[in-house]
């Protein structure tokens, strides 16, 4: 027993004698790291040179300024900090079916975010149309940023890319309750006859969901809602956004640009039964077209009639004529925004004989650089849309569904030039001038008069009680996310 208490005296002697050799050696090594740094430059070794201390003073040259491009990166990270979730009791999981061409989705995702929202359900990332005209079989990842979707409206809204496995496996089996909602409804039938269903069936399927919200009287919750979704949360992809970012590049280098969104193609003129300027064969093209397409319910279509009530998109001539009486510059770079132009070069002499600067991006783009986008209208969609809300003026010459949300994107970027144009009229002098009744310069000051406060500027959205159809729409004019020109900002 003896001997074995000396051997644990030993050990533990030799314990402690480690133990103080390790902590002297501890402070000895502080000590000469603390007195390299107070020495700087001249003793310190090089390891340690432009270490700052944090006993060096914020005037040392120890503390050097960061580079911009440091700082720029420091901007990013700030940018990309999310918003804290929003927690909720979640009443069930909304499916969405949009229909229709890139501008009719897009604001049917809005309005689907703002009644997810205030029904407390949980939205699956909207399915976008693959059946219209267009036949485009592009994903919503495919055009829209869809990480940046979810997570900037995590503070308003759950949104998943997907249903959980249990819910995506009844789903797959049919078991769920799909319906189109009623057109131009408000809030409280969502609450009163959508909300139930989705407690009951735990998800439901909107499909149809264009105009399916108000215009009008709804919580200004609601319509500020939209206006973040549409402005903000629906962000192209990043191969979109850089193709659009450079074809604004090239237009800039040149001066000025005019967007014109030209809607003079197939599918509108067969749809419309528009036919102005047409040949007989064209004419019986264009029928056999609309008769081709059962969900084009109008088939027997005056298109005379039609053209003097201004509800034809405006030919690319009397475009022209528009264009001269508006004394635009005959020298400005005019940008087609849409698809192939119908009767082609012979359609568009008179435009770009008057306007000889008519570019289009398959002019401005190689074919390489369109080459992803090819067959896929609504990513071409997208490059227009880029181009049209940065031009200098932009001008529609039909009130379709990118006409619209164009012009109230542009009114939120601050109320930026848009010729709203007044079909009705025009076709009226045209024709008047056309057979020589009217000379030029009345003709010229009269399409001036009837546009000089149809430019984009403030305006009070029409409503037109139980005619929602009739009334201004939301997104031509989202009057309650606008700040006005002489109203100072809160910022």
């Amino acid at each position: 027993m003896g001997l074995r208490g000396e051997k644990i005296t030993i050990s533990r002697r030799s314990r402690m004698k480690r133990w103080m050799i390790r902590v002297t050696t501890t402070v000895i090594v502080w000590t000469c790291v603390m007195q390299l740094t107070a020495l700087g430059e001249m003793w310190g070794p090089r390891v340690l040179n432009g270490w700052p201390s944090c006993f060096t003073p914020f005037d040392s040259p120890l503390f050097v300024k960061p580079s911009r491009e440091q700082e720029e990166r420091a901007l990013v990270v700030e940018k990309i900090v999310l918003p804290p979730k929003r927690i909720y009791r979640n009443n069930g999981y909304l499916m969405v079916s949009c229909n229709g061409g890139l501008n009719q989705m897009r604001a049917a995702i809005c309005d689907m975010v703002a009644i997810a929202r205030f029904l407390n359900v949980t939205l699956i990332v909207p399915e976008l149309d693959k059946t219209s005209f267009w036949a485009d079989p592009s994903e919503f990842q495919d055009i829209f940023d869809v990480d940046h979707f979810i997570n900037s409206l995590r503070d308003e809204v759950r949104i998943l890319k997907e249903l959980p496995p249990r819910l995506k496996k009844r789903v797959e089996l049919g078991m769920i309750y799909s319906m189109p909602p009623i057109s131009w409804s408000d809030i409280s039938y969502y609450q009163n006859q959508i909300l139930p269903l989705m407690k009951k069936y735990k998800v439901v399927h909107l499909n149809r969901t264009d105009a399916r919200l108000a215009n009008n009287g709804l919580p200004l919750k609601i319509q500020k809602l939209r206006c973040r979704v549409n402005y903000a949360a629906l962000r192209f992809t990043p191969q979109i956004e850089e193709l659009g970012k450079r074809v604004i590049r090239m237009l800039r280098q040149n001066g000025p640009f005019l967007v014109l969104h030209l809607r003079y193609e197939m599918d509108m003129l067969a749809f419309s039964g528009c036919t102005h300027g047409c040949t007989s064969e064209e004419a019986e093209e264009l029928t056999r077209m609309r008769y081709a397409y059962p969900w084009w319910k109008e088939k027997v279509i005056d298109s005379d009639l039609k053209r003097k009530d201004g509800l034809c998109p405006l030919t690319p001539e009397e475009t022209a004529l528009v264009f001269r009486a508006l004394d635009i510059d005959r020298n400005i770079q005019v940008y087609i925004a849409a698809g192939e132009i119908y009767g082609g070069h012979r359609r568009m002499s008179a435009l770009t004989a008057a306007y000889p600067n008519v570019v289009r991006k398959e002019v401005l783009l190689e074919p390489s650089d369109l080459r992803f986008f090819q067959n896929h209208s609504s990513q071409m969609a997208a490059l227009d849309y880029m181009v049209s809300i940065e031009c200098d003026i932009f001008v529609p010459t039909y009130d379709g569904n990118m006409a619209k949300v164009v012009e109230g994107h542009r009114r939120y970027l601050g109320f930026r030039r848009t010729v709203l144009l007044d079909r009705k009229l025009i076709t009226e002098l045209v024709d008047q001038y056309s057979n020589g009744s009217l000379g030029w310069e009345e003709f010229s000051s009269s399409v001036k008069a009837a546009h000089e406060n149809r430019m984009g500027m403030p305006s009070k959205r029409v409503v037109i009680p139980d005619r929602p159809k009739e009334e201004d729409y939301f997104y031509s004019n989202p009057q309650e996310c606008l700040l006005r020109p002489d109203e100072p900002s809160v910022l």
